[in-house]
């Protein structure tokens, strides 16, 4: 599945198991996860 773009608890917790499924170390699918969410509520709050 597409991660999530989105910055809400539920979206990161999902975006952090599907890294994770898909074979991510931990601490990587942790860190791309905080990257969706940093980017998408940037782009929220640059409209």
């Amino acid at each position: 599945m597409p991660l999530i773009e989105g910055y809400s608890r539920r979206a990161i917790a999902h975006n952090i198991a599907e890294e994770i499924r898909a074979g991510k170390p931990r601490d990587q699918a942790i860190a791309i996860a905080m990257d969706i969410a940093r980017r998408a509520r940037a782009k929220r709050k640059s409209h």
